[in-house]
């Protein structure tokens, strides 16, 4: 039996998957739900190349890791075999409490808990079935840890979770500006006190990433379109639910059925095993399934929102640079609702007006810091000169207005 599996990764070419529990950590159904997840959600339908899933991301992230650590570890810093390992495993597992659409389902049909708690709820599961393994690898993910700097490259500024998807997502998108340079950038990594740093001479590939972060955001993962595809699958999913809590027959798989019939609390999450149990058996298939079938439902709101996810017929989008005014709102509502003889508050699942901040770099969050020759250590705000940091760290603030197209 050979020792490692090989994997043909497009982006960083053949990854190693060494036997034993990094092996049975990939192979686990929980993480191979990953596969049936897009890592982009509704992006493909601005950028039709983004087919790629959650489990690929995963694979990225853990193959950056293995040379994360290897940089480490040839720079004189002691990471054990086992500490390798169990980080290693916590990359893999950093993303596996995401449902379909990434954060829909945040906002529909499951409340009051986050994707990140759910995750560690499947890892305390995956770590029953493999027998406590993932002991280790769980209190890295948590930063309870000694070595804190081992978080900081699951979950910081400069985690291989950002490394890999920037270069993915860039990769899979073709919008090449935000490609970094993930190589030179982990060559350049290194340990001052159980803290990340940068030496010096990254500097360049650190702005480059910043720069690069902030494009993708507002070019590929807040582009419009996205936005107001997403706020439709909102609005399906809502007037479903809603329809539901009425007593109507819907169609949906046993695992969407579930959520749709029930309100379903983060409490009951952290109660009841059977919440987990469903969730673990929804990815993206359920929801287009059901979209696929609810076109032709008699409820005319459910059936118009269903038709435009499938058929792409998507809201109208405006950005405005402050709030959108309530009487030009209502204006629209009442358009809707003569075009499809409803009532003003069917009308509203016809309309959203999300507000989307943003800023691409927080020092409060987790600092990038530079680490010069003599041993002295400064933050990039103050390190960089070609770049102004604080126009990064400056919330932006966009209003969205998306509408039903009539």
């Amino acid at each position: 039996m050979s020792e490692r599996k090989i994997i043909n990764d497009p982006v960083f070419g053949f990854i190693n998957i060494p036997k034993g529990l990094l092996y049975d950590v990939i192979t686990h159904p929980i993480v191979q739900r990953l596969t049936r997840i897009k890592q982009l959600g509704l992006s493909s339908v601005v950028y039709p190349g983004a087919q790629h899933t959650r489990f690929q991301h995963s694979l990225g992230a853990f193959y950056l890791m293995s040379e994360a650590l290897t940089h480490l570890g040839a720079k004189g810093n002691d990471i054990s075999e086992k500490e390798a390992e169990a980080v290693k495993a916590a990359i893999l597992l950093h993303d596996i409490g995401h449902g379909p659409f990434s954060h829909v389902l945040e906002n529909t049909l499951v409340h009051g808990i986050s994707h990140e708690e759910i995750s560690l709820m499947m890892m305390e599961r995956m770590n029953k079935d493999l027998g406590g393994r993932l002991d280790l690898a769980i209190q890295i993910f948590k930063d309870e840890y000694t070595k804190r700097y081992l978080h900081q490259l699951v979950s910081g500024q400069l985690d291989m979770d950002r490394l890999d998807y920037l270069r993915r997502d860039s990769f899979y998108t073709g919008v090449t500006e935000g490609n970094i340079g993930s190589a030179r950038i982990i060559k350049m990594l290194d340990i001052k006190d159980d803290h990340l740093v940068v030496e010096a001479k990254g500097i360049y590939s650190i702005e480059n990433f910043l720069t690069a972060r902030r494009l993708m955001y507002w070019q590929v993962y807040l582009h419009k379109t996205s936005v107001a595809y997403e706020k439709m699958l909102i609005s399906s999913l809502l007037r479903a639910k809603e329809l539901a809590s009425k007593g109507n027959i819907l169609f949906a798989s046993p695992a969407l059925h579930f959520f749709l019939y029930n309100d379903v609390s983060g409490e009951d999450f952290r109660k009841s095993r059977e919440y987990l149990d469903n969730y673990l058996l929804l990815d993206d298939n359920d929801i287009w399934t059901s979209l696929k079938v609810w076109c032709n439902h008699p409820d005319i709101v459910l059936s118009t929102l269903s038709k435009g996810m499938i058929n792409r017929n998507i809201f109208k989008v405006e950005i405005h640079t402050k709030p959108i005014d309530e009487s030009y709102c209502k204006s629209i509502k009442e358009k809707i609702c003569n075009h499809y003889h409803i009532s003003m508050d069917e009308a509203n699942y016809f309309i959203a007006t999300p507000s989307i901040e943003k800023n691409m770099y927080d020092p409060a969050d987790d600092s990038i810091e530079i680490i010069y020759n003599d041993g002295s250590i400064k933050n990039i705000a103050e390190a960089s000169d070609m770049l102004n940091i604080s126009l990064l760290s400056k919330k932006i603030k966009k209003y969205y207005l998306c509408f039903q197209r009539l």
